[in-house]
């Protein structure tokens, strides 16, 4: 396995380049397809977020996978290959999953320590999963990313924030009302961040008038009745806008959805919070008379600024949960990959007593048959018993780096099948930093041109 992640978040791009990078569900899943049909590439999944988009990849070599997916990026998304260079980043082998340990995490989130992205994450699996895009591998990776990163929740104090993209949003918003809280607010949309969106409200500002307003009018109303709230379709927005003095916009839509025209007289101060990419709201919102426009821009930059509201001390200890449980993961791919190497030494063994029995036999052939199965039964256990000792250790040591190594000791003494053990190459990765974190691997020996 040698894992490559291709992406750009907001860590890396302005949001006007990841609102051009925004793609819908059915472009996400074309994009993972497209990326197993090239030459290097085995399995794909792909997390397209609001604030980032990354594809995780089991490559055979790492230039030749890098050139096709960053290709594919730019195809799909639609933004020339100069200009979205620049803001792509790569990470391969240990510190491609050190990286996506990381965003199950939350630790690369706009708001750090959030925890929809686990939900993200899911869903990217399942895609991958549904389309055949996630094999073994990705399918291994990705579920230990999703247990990191409960543990991470669970084990430290990373969730005493109690941020997520919604309350980020909220603490820049709420002030800005006239009252010090909404009286009213409307909640456009009704996916899962509209749904939190609306829970949230509620919770936080009990016998608040809450509308939700959405394209189909079903699913508003199934959304509002859980919260408590009033339905509306997308045809009646004019007049849900008119009695609000919140607005909380996140929707699917290509094209802006809230527009200047949908504002009536300004009666008092609004606030609009745009959690949507590509955006809900025009920008020309924000120059009408009484109203603030909080986008995702403005949210990053105030968290940004506010990086320390999560305790130092919660974020190393991720950390530190993090570097362990690369070690942990790396140790057990090298294990996994002696194992086809065990088979064809147990293989080549049964291959040869079969053969001497079988010789065994032709010399004795009046021999009776409870003495021929003792015979047997003796020469398979004195064989089992001589590579119990070796194919134990050569699991155990090659947990350890550089381990691999036993394997290709054991196929070359035993002049066992290459092809058996699946012997293909890896590089080994360099010594960890001072700090323990895992060291990066160098494609240049991988690819042999070191």
């Amino acid at each position: 396995m040698s894992l490559l992640v291709v992406g750009l978040s907001h860590r890396t791009a302005p949001i006007p380049l990841l609102e051009k990078a925004a793609l819908p569900a059915e472009r996400v899943t074309k994009l993972i397809g497209d990326a197993v049909g090239t030459e290097h590439v085995t399995e794909a999944i792909a997390v397209a977020t609001c604030n980032r988009l990354e594809i995780y990849a089991d490559v055979t070599r790492f230039h030749g996978a890098l050139a096709d997916l960053s290709d594919l990026v730019s195809l799909h998304t639609g933004i020339p290959a100069e200009e979205l260079t620049e803001h792509l980043y790569v990470h391969y082998d240990n510190r491609a999953v050190q990286h996506l340990f990381n965003v199950a995490c939350g630790l690369d989130s706009m708001v750090v320590g959030e925890p929809q992205i686990l939900g993200q994450l899911r869903s990217a699996l399942a895609t991958g999963q549904a389309e055949g895009t996630a094999g073994r591998v990705i399918n291994d990776l990705t579920q230990t990313a999703l247990r990191v990163g409960k543990r991470a929740h669970s084990e430290t104090g990373l969730d005493r924030a109690g941020q997520s993209l919604v309350t980020a949003a909220l603490d820049l918003a709420v002030p800005l009302l006239e009252t010090g809280r909404p009286a009213r607010a409307v909640v456009v949309g009704a996916g899962s961040m509209s749904s939190l969106a609306a829970t949230t409200l509620v919770r936080l500002f009990p016998g608040l008038d809450l509308i939700v307003v959405n394209r189909t009018p079903d699913r508003a109303g199934r959304l509002a009745e859980t919260v408590g709230a009033r339905a509306l379709g997308l045809e009646q927005l004019t007049e849900s806008l008119s009695e609000a003095d919140l607005v909380i916009s996140c929707t699917g839509a290509v094209d802006t959805v809230i527009a200047p025209a949908d504002f009536g007289p300004a009666e008092r101060s609004r606030v609009v919070v745009d959690l949507a990419l590509p955006r809900d709201v025009a920008p020309e919102v924000a120059a009408l008379p009484g109203v603030t426009l909080i986008d995702l821009e403005r949210i990053a930059d105030a968290e940004r600024a506010g990086a320390a509201r999560v305790e130092e001390g919660s974020v190393e200890a991720v950390r530190r949960i993090v570097a362990e449980e690369v070690v942990a993961y790396a140790a057990a791919q090298r294990a996994v990959t002696v194992g086809p190497t065990v088979t064809a030494l147990r293989g080549m063994a049964a291959d040869v007593v079969d053969v001497e029995l079988a010789r065994f036999d032709g010399r004795l052939p009046d021999l009776d048959a409870k003495a021929r199965a003792e015979v047997a039964n003796t020469v398979r256990r004195v064989v089992d018993k001589l590579l119990h000792e070796p194919t134990i250790r050569v699991k155990q040591l090659a947990s350890d780096p550089g381990g691999t190594s036993y394997a290709v000791a054991l196929r070359e003494l035993f002049n066992l099948d290459p092809a058996a053990p699946a012997a293909v190459s890896r590089a080994e990765p360099v010594p960890a930093d001072e700090a323990g974190r895992p060291g990066e691997t160098d494609p240049a020996r991988e690819e042999g041109i070191a």
